[in-house]
């Protein structure tokens, strides 16, 4: 099975506020973990299963974006440049065959409407996938394509167990300490939250209103109550980059040679 064909849309356009470290200068998309952007490697993820297109939802600093993947070759490659032509020979390189469409979606516009912004491009697709592009995971998107056919969804999200920012404590009847965990990687066993892994049919887009509608609020609700609104279980990694602690987290995971979501790695 191969999802080529299908859309991936990433939405980067946020503030970055809980990040403002990295983010004073530059998207939190941008943020590198293992010398490349976070967003860089949740689309080499998504092209392991065989896709190859993607729409980014930009708007702060858009242009640095627009900068990177423009300039995307000169970053990555050795090169010969004749100074008096401009002619740019590259040594050896071989670059990602992806098709990357950068839209520029507002500076505040909320989620939704930076989805619906981009609906001429998807409109005619059977399906497309989203995703945020600010966290990575070892989600099994084929498994998570079957279930969207399988339940006839109008939507499909990915639901995980977030991980612990926080160890936890168990306290007694007799204010004893029963249990610590420092380390513990859950909330309350079977809590789940929105992964940000989705499978959206392009009439999904009818529900979000303008550009001041969160995609997570109004049309997953209406969606929901529809009964249109399916989740595919992800027991496996899962780690967003809200802040400075969990870009430190990732990078970590990538200088061991233990993160999950690098499955180009042998």
């Amino acid at each position: 099975m191969s999802l080529a064909g299908i859309k991936v849309v990433i939405l980067a356009g946020g503030f970055g506020t809980r990040i403002s470290e990295e983010t004073l200068y530059k998207p939190k998309p941008m943020v590198e973990i293992g010398n490349k952007p976070i967003l860089w490697h949740i689309m080499k993820y998504y092209s392991m299963f065989g896709i190859k297109d993607f729409i980014i939802c930009l708007g702060y600093k858009a242009e640095y974006v627009k900068s990177y993947f423009a300039s995307y070759n000169i970053r990555n490659a050795d090169f010969t440049v004749n100074l008096k032509t401009g002619c740019v020979e590259f040594l050896d390189y071989s670059a990602e065959d992806w098709n990357v469409s950068l839209v520029d979606t507002g500076l505040s516009t909320m989620t939704g409407g930076r989805i619906k912004r981009i609906k001429k491009l998807v409109e005619n697709d059977e399906m497309f996938l989203l995703t945020y592009g600010d966290g990575v995971a070892d989600v099994d998107l084929f498994e998570l394509v079957r279930t969207h056919r399988d339940e006839n969804a109008l939507v499909t999200l990915t639901a995980v167990e977030p991980p612990m920012r926080f160890g936890v404590v168990e306290v007694g009847e007799s204010r004893t300490v029963l249990a610590f965990d420092e380390k513990s990687q859950n909330t309350k066993h079977g809590t789940l939250i929105n992964g940000g892994y989705f499978v959206l049919n392009p009439e999904s887009l009818d529900f979000i209103e303008g550009d001041a509608t969160s995609w997570e609020v109004e049309p997953l609700r209406s969606i929901a109550e529809a009964g249109r609104l399916a989740a595919y279980r992800h027991s496996g990694f899962w780690q967003c980059m809200d802040s400075q602690r969990d870009q430190l987290l990732l990078e970590d995971l990538v200088k061991s040679g233990r993160a999950p979501w690098m499955t180009w790695i042998a």
